[in-house]
């Protein structure tokens, strides 16, 4: 008994600063269709009929484990995730600079410019967020594309610092007003990403 001591005490240690800190910490496991929510899945069926490259992930991170389809419609990449029990959290989808309005742009920049060293975009997805609203008008709307109050703008970009480069992901309202920042360190499964 007393030799498990030392474990435990590591393994609470290690839980309780997951839970604290601001990394992010991910792995995607791709799953088949029959493995994904299936109150999920019949939310978002329709829409995947007349979709490309469907492909069902199972996402564990540093909190939470998440489900997410990705797939391809028209010419953009979408992402829908939902929670551990099928339940929608977001629908993003990638999109460039030249499609974030000026004003909102013009904020991120700044932030970003102010607060890193040699910033390099990666990423940007234009992120629906649940919250008050009916799942199904959420997936409708960023099916439509609609630039709406509600959205967010997800920035992953490297930056230098003293180490070296750090990977972040930044999270800004639809006005360019940031909301949130995470390390995210690199995972095993890089090469999922489209």
């Amino acid at each position: 008994m007393i030799k498990c001591k030392p474990l435990i005490s590591f393994l609470a240690l290690l839980f309780c600063s997951s839970i604290w800190s601001q990394n992010k910490y991910e792995q995607e496991y791709r799953i088949s269709q029959t493995e994904f929510p299936s109150n999920a899945y019949e939310l978002i069926s329709e829409q995947l009929k007349s979709s490309k490259r469907v492909r069902y992930y199972k996402e564990i991170d540093s909190i939470k484990k998440s489900f997410e389809v990705k797939f391809k419609k028209g010419r953009l990449h979408y992402s829908i995730e939902f929670d551990e029990h099928g339940k929608l959290e977001d629908v993003e989808f990638k999109i460039k600079e030249i499609d974030i309005p000026d004003d909102s742009w013009e904020k991120i920049s700044d932030y970003l410019n102010k607060s890193f060293q040699k910033v390099r975009i990666v990423k940007i997805q234009q992120q629906h967020p649940v919250g008050d609203l009916a799942p199904e008008k959420v997936i409708k709307q960023a099916l439509q594309n609609l630039i709406l109050p509600y959205i967010n703008y997800e920035i992953v970009f490297t930056s230098k610092n003293s180490g070296g480069y750090q990977n972040y992901e930044a999270l800004f309202n639809a006005d360019g007003k940031f909301l949130n920042l995470r390390k995210s360190l690199s995972s095993t499964y890089d090469h999922v990403l489209y």
